[in-house]
């Protein structure tokens, strides 16, 4: 039974994000670069589907390791989240620091480990972050950082730290509501500039 619930857990990161960039083909064209939209949420579903390439080399036991799934895994992440920070970029100078923290983010994983990408992919956030409130200013935005920085990590450092397989089980959905929260985020906003023009 666990181990069916950890697979949908995994399933659901996976489908969800691509489900969304799906929908979002054509879509919020209010965006400048809206074209990045699904892209971004397409590899965000890539980075969890290469997360279950790893755990079947796992036995789908958490192993903190370092490998090519792992590496692919970190790498979609990092590419999808900068894809959703460029869609609301308008300044080529923005554009070109926030995809250099992106191949910085890739390539520190083989060569300083797989730490200094994941401060990278810090940066990533911490400027999307920026990027999408001084765009959107909805409250609603906040609920990422909550759900895919500040939950994920505490279930991942639990996960760590006890080796209770448990904790797997709310990482993907945790990461999934903040794909939900940005979808969410860009329906209110065209609801609200459709407002505004009638």
């Amino acid at each position: 039974m666990f181990s069916i619930v950890l697979y949908f857990a995994h399933l659901q990161a996976v489908f969800i994000p691509i489900y969304f960039g799906i929908k979002s083909i054509n879509k919020f064209k209010f965006i400048f670069n809206f074209y990045l939209i699904p892209y971004g949420f397409i590899f965000l579903g890539f980075a969890s589907l290469f997360e279950m390439f790893d755990h079947f080399t796992t036995a789908w036991i958490y192993i903190n390791h370092s490998s090519i799934f792992n590496w692919l895994f970190y790498s979609c992440l990092s590419i999808g989240l900068t894809l959703l920070s460029v869609s609301v970029l308008k300044k080529k100078i923005f554009i070109i620091f926030c995809c250099s923290l992106c191949v910085l983010s890739i390539c520190a994983y083989w060569s300083y480990g797989k730490t200094i990408a994941i401060l990278f992919q810090i940066l990533i956030s911490i400027f999307l972050i920026i990027n999408w409130q001084q765009k959107f200013k909805d409250f609603l935005f906040w609920a990422y950082p909550i759900f895919g920085i500040f939950l994920t990590t505490f279930f991942g450092t639990n996960l760590l730290s006890t080796g209770n397989q448990i904790w797997h089980i709310f990482i993907g959905p945790s990461g999934s509501v903040s794909v939900l929260t940005f979808y969410l985020v860009l329906v209110r906003s065209g609801k609200r500039l459709s407002s505004i023009k009638l």
